[in-house]
Formats: C-alpha cells, sequence, structure tokens
C-alpha cells in the first residue's frame, strides 16, 4: 500500500510538471520593443539627406557676403552634414551675367542663388532660372508661419520662386566719423554745402546694386526728386562700381561720405576699428528706407547637387542658419526667433519707411530711375 502511495504522488508530480510545460509553450513571449515609426517629414528628410550625402557638395551664388559671412555659410553646414559647400560670391551685376551665360551655353553648375531683387528677377525673367521654393521645404520649423515676421514667409512674387530673408532700416548714407562730426549732416540736402565737393564716393547708380536703390529713394522724395540729384551730382561725386572700393576710400580717409554701400561690407571694417558709421535714419529729416540686402533666396533649377541644395535651403532658414547668417551680415533676421542684440539698432525696421522690397520698386529702379541717372550722369 505505501508503495502504491508513494507511485501515485510520482506520477502526479510527473504531470504536473507535463502541464507546467505546456502552459509554457503556449503562452506567447512577450513582443520586442519596437521604435515609434518616424514622422513623414523625417522619413523625407533622412531619405533626402542621405541622396545629398551620395552628391556631395552643393553648390551656391551669393552676391557680397563678405569673409564673415563666406565662412558663416559654409563651415557650420559642412559641420553639422558633412556635406561641402562650393560658395561663389561677387557683385550683383558680375555673377548674373555670368549665370546667364553659362544657362545660354547649356552649361547648369549651381544649386542655389541668393541676390539683391534686381539681380534676381532677371535672372527670373531673362533665363528662367528658378523652380519654386515651398517644395523643397521639409523641416517644420521652417514651414511654421509663426516663426517668420508677420506669421508668414515673404515671398517676393506670386510664383514662390524668390524668398525674402531679411528687412531692415537703412540711410544709405555712410561717414568717416574722424571727418565729420556726429550730427553734421541732418539732411540729404546737407551734402550740397560747397564744403563736400570732391569729398563725397558712391555706389554707381547706372548698374544694379546698392546705387539704383539709393538714388531710387532719393527720386521718389517730394523734398528731394530729380532736381535734388541734379545738384548732388555737381558735387563731382566719384562713383564706383566694386561694392568694396567706396568703403576703402570712406575708410582710409580719401573721401568724407559714402552714398548708397553694402552694408555687409562694413561689418568686419568696423570690428577692426576702421572709423566708418552709418548715419542713423532716425536722425535724417527724410528717414531712411526698408531694404532686403543682398538676401532674397531662390532654387537653381536643373540644378546639379538637388538633394544637397534641398537640405541647405532648410539649414539656412532654420533658427540655426539664420543666426549664423543674421551675426555675419549684421542684418535682422525674418525669423522672429533669431536674436538681435548684435545688431546696430539703427537697422531695425521703422514701419512707414519706403519699401524698396516689391517688384514695383524694381521696375520703378529700371524704368525710371536708372534712364535718369545716366542721362544725368553719361554713360
Amino acid at each position: 500500500m505505501r508503495r502504491w502511495l508513494i507511485l501515485a504522488l510520482a506520477v502526479a508530480g510527473l504531470l504536473a510538471l507535463a502541464a507546467c510545460a505546456a502552459k509554457e509553450e503556449t503562452t506567447p513571449a512577450p513582443a520586442a520593443s519596437t521604435p515609434e515609426a518616424k514622422a513623414p517629414w523625417e522619413q523625407e528628410w533622412d531619405r533626402v539627406i542621405a541622396a545629398a550625402k551620395q552628391e556631395g557638395k552643393v553648390t551656391l551664388v551669393a552676391t557680397s557676403v563678405g569673409a564673415l559671412g563666406r565662412e558663416a555659410m559654409t563651415e557650420p553646414f559642412q559641420k553639422k552634414y558633412g556635406i561641402q559647400v562650393e560658395l561663389l560670391t561677387g557683385t550683383g551685376a558680375e555673377l548674373a551675367g555670368r549665370v546667364k551665360t553659362e544657362r545660354l551655353a547649356g552649361k547648369y553648375g549651381w544649386d542655389v542663388y541668393m541676390s539683391g531683387m534686381d539681380t534676381m528677377f532677371g535672372l527670373r525673367d531673362e533665363v528662367q532660372a528658378f523652380d519654386p521654393l515651398e517644395p523643397a521645404l521639409i523641416l517644420p520649423e521652417v514651414k511654421e508661419p509663426k516663426n517668420w515676421l508677420g506669421g508668414k514667409m515673404w515671398f517676393s512674387e506670386n510664383e514662390n520662386k524668390m524668398l525674402v530673408l531679411v528687412t531692415y532700416s537703412t540711410s544709405a548714407l555712410w561717414v568717416n566719423t574722424d571727418l565729420v562730426k556726429a550730427g553734421e549732416i541732418k539732411a540729404w540736402k546737407d551734402l550740397l554745402d560747397p564744403k563736400w565737393k570732391g569729398k563725397i564716393v558712391a555706389d554707381d547708380p547706372r548698374v544694379s546694386g546698392p546705387g539704383p536703390t539709393t538714388f531710387a529713394f532719393l527720386y521718389q522724395q517730394k523734398e528731394l526728386g530729380p532736381d535734388f540729384i541734379r545738384e548732388l551730382a555737381k558735387q563731382e561725386i566719384k562713383f564706383f562700381r566694386s561694392y568694396q572700393e567706396p568703403f576703402d576710400s570712406l575708410a582710409h580717409g580719401k573721401a568724407s561720405v559714402l552714398i548708397g554701400g553694402a552694408e555687409m561690407l562694413a561689418v568686419p571694417m568696423i570690428e577692426q576699428g576702421l572709423p566708418i558709421k552709418m548715419v542713423d535714419p532716425r536722425q535724417l529729416k527724410e528717414g531712411g528706407r526698408l531694404e532686403l540686402a543682398n538676401a532674397v533666396l531662390a532654387l537653381v533649377n536643373k540644378a546639379p547637387h538637388p538633394n544637397a541644395a534641398r537640405v541647405y535651403i532648410n539649414w539656412l532658414l532654420s533658427k540655426e542658419g539664420q543666426t549664423y547668417f543674421s551675426k555675419s551680415q549684421g542684418y535682422p533676421s525674418r525669423r522672429v526667433d533669431v536674436p538681435t542684440d548684435h545688431l546696430t539698432p539703427a537697422y531695425l525696421p521703422v514701419e512707414g519707411y519706403w519699401a524698396n522690397l516689391t517688384e514695383e520698386a524694381v521696375r520703378f529702379k529700371r524704368g525710371t530711375v536708372m534712364p535718369f541717372v545716366t542721362q544725368v550722369l553719361g554713360n
């Protein structure tokens, strides 16, 4: 009897172990944890970056960004993405002429273009150089309207091919602070004083650049206008088509006053302690104008590195990219989250100033102002 009881208990134990084993086999193993699926924009961004790295570089044309701008627009991007930036700089007229010639010859070597409004409209109209920019935008922070001044990205025309990155105030009037006393010039008509004769340099208003924009401002001012420009021309002004030369003349005392000026070239000179300063437009009787600098951005069509171009454009329009750009150029970005504590207060936009920001303003310069100054000054 005892042996039978022991045998029964042993059998029962074996059956229990078998049941437990069967239960373990039928209980599914917990599913392995999977990373959260990426949002569609993240998937697209990863794909575009991978393709861009295969392309290896992006080619960029930018008008007169200066040495600080060259560094800001290349090195941070290259370090972050491992994609080289080939940057071509020069005056608006020089660069546009080169690109037009290349495209007419069937050569398409550039991906991204950034210049002033005049140059951009010329490339759009004469060689149809640009693609719509919006489809190239990927990053949500770039596409978010509230991150931009006025609650929207500002395209300069209806086709959404040219995006304005900067809006700032300027007087377009510079002085050598060793030769001109503070507050000595309070109105543009002060420049008609005989003491300034032969002491003024200017950007040439007969070619694209700061020159015709400045003279368009003078032309449309009721208290100045064409008669003032004729009188100003009698002051033996020396005109330059190089953007750097008038600043060099001013900084080294060869001139007392500069009319026009590509402001980004002044930034490193001022940091070096050279005696140049823009007359604050808020201190001039006529005020100033709203300008966009050489900061109109476009995506070139038939680009050799289309994916790298998309990565670069998204980076440049990000808070990071715009901060680098703003600090290197000394202009306020249209991104409202970009710091402004590094800016000269005179550059901050002033409501009510004449705006050189539209296609209408460009046509006014080309159709009215440039022919007029050519008549006054000669070819």
